[in-house]
């Protein structure tokens, strides 16, 4: 990726480990000259500018967008009817809205609704990177570097905002792909939104019982590793779930079945059956995810 600038001025609107990382990444690239960052709390904006990933805070998002070139959207979803209600009046004709979400058409409906003739520049998009820390002081520009980053351009968005998105992405060091905004959402609530359950119902579970202390105390790696992910922001997951529940009860109930088989294996004693879906679950990890390349 060419190091000449592709923004004049970002304006990232919720200044956490995404929107941080995006400028971070694009400064480094030499992509971007200015950053602007909005936030509800002066503490994470302070840290943000602590960090160099914005240039200006602001926590007036219409006021910020005045004079944008490329309008990041990375506050939780529940958060962005507001949000984009409160800058469509503001946008520059130029300006081009994206937007980092994990859900795709709700984001999309929403801005159908609010952002009016901005509609066709704004380019709906969704990062697969994080980690389970949050806010400004985690972010870091290597963050999507190798990561994927989904693009779901609908079918008025204007071709030239699309491919500015792309190249910011790139800029980054991410590999863009573009799918259909449904699509996005059931592979989501798949491989994303119901691990993130599973980790926060397990660490639960595991906290009713009357030794929690005690249980945590002796637990080793494999606990470890299998929670990690319920250390992510709770709001945002919650907001999440809500947005693609459709999707993600399909998979809860896929789910639930499997475990049924193998709590009926467990229970018949039969080591043979529970032998089979182990090495199945092994064999399927090792050929799509231990070798995968990130």
């Amino acid at each position: 990726m060419s190091s000449r600038v592709l923004i004049n001025k970002l304006v990232v609107i919720g200044t956490g480990l995404i929107g941080g990382s995006f400028a971070l990444a694009l400064k480094r690239a030499r992509a971007v000259k200015r950053v602007a960052g909005v936030g509800r709390t002066r503490r994470n904006l302070a840290d943000a500018l602590r960090l160099k990933a914005i240039d200006e805070a602001s926590q007036d998002a219409a006021r910020a967008v005045r004079d944008a070139d490329l309008v990041l959207l990375a506050t939780p979803v529940e958060q962005m009817p507001a949000v984009m209600t409160a800058i469509a009046p503001h946008l520059p004709a130029r300006a081009i809205v994206t937007d980092a979400g994990s859900t795709k058409r709700d984001v999309i409906a929403c801005a159908r609704r609010f952002l009016g003739g901005h509609f066709t520049r704004f380019v709906p998009g969704h990062p697969i990177a994080g980690t389970e820390k949050s806010g400004a002081s985690s972010a870091f520009p290597e963050l999507f570097r190798g990561r994927n980053v989904i693009l779901t351009p609908q079918r008025e968005t204007a071709a030239p905002a699309t491919r500015l998105v792309q190249r910011a992405w790139e800029a980054c060091g991410a590999r863009v792909t573009r799918l259909d905004a449904q699509e996005h959402d059931a592979i989501l609530a798949t491989v994303s939104h119901l691990p993130h359950v599973i980790a926060f119902a397990l660490v639960n579970m595991l906290a009713s019982r009357p030794n929690p202390g005690r249980l945590f105390g002796l637990s080793a790696g494999g606990l470890r590793d299998t929670v990690r992910i319920a250390g992510s922001s709770p709001e945002m997951w919650a907001d999440i779930c809500i947005a693609n529940r459709d999707a993600l009860l399909a998979v809860l109930e896929d789910y639930e079945n499997e475990l049924e088989q193998m709590r009926a294996a467990i229970e018949g004693a039969d080591s043979a059956e529970l032998r089979r879906m182990f090495t199945r679950a092994r064999n399927t990890r090792e050929k799509w995810l231990v070798k995968k390349r990130y």
